[in-house]
């Protein structure tokens, strides 16, 4: 399924930036204290978390952020972030990415699964399934 493995070379066309990996109840994050203060906060509520992943450069990142938007309205139960590659670079690299975009499902801070590549059936099948788990509790 969709996925960029690498930042073209062409130098890429930075003007577009992230407000449409925003909006819904997804939260940008674009430093690490800010995804710090939401892990706590979710941790805290008791909520799942859905990382996003994605570079504005990358198509298939573009493609699924507007799908991964109507998810967050349509199971608000869970808490979703995107993070740019670009600009936190130091810390995507920490979790290991390969391809954008990917999507980790964290619990408590710690990954209970991950999704590489925008497959919108996969991913709407493990929000559903985290939203349900959420909802038996």
């Amino acid at each position: 399924m969709g996925q960029c493995l690498a930042k073209p070379t062409n130098g890429g066309d930075d003007s577009e930036h992230n407000v449409e990996f925003a909006g819904g109840n997804v939260q940008l994050v674009t430093t690490k204290e800010s995804w710090e203060q939401k892990m706590a906060e979710a941790k805290r509520d008791g909520k799942i978390v859905i990382a996003n992943f994605s570079a504005t450069w990358c198509g298939p990142c573009k493609m699924i952020a507007p799908f991964y938007r109507e998810l967050s309205e349509k199971f608000p139960a869970l808490v979703y972030l995107t993070v740019d590659v670009d600009e936190l670079a130091e810390f995507s690299t920490s979790w290991d990415i390969k391809a954008t975009p990917t999507f980790f499902f964290l619990k408590d801070g710690q990954q209970i699964d991950r999704l590489v590549g925008a497959n919108k059936p996969e991913l709407q099948k493990k929000i559903i399934a985290l939203q349900h788990s959420a909802h038996l509790k």
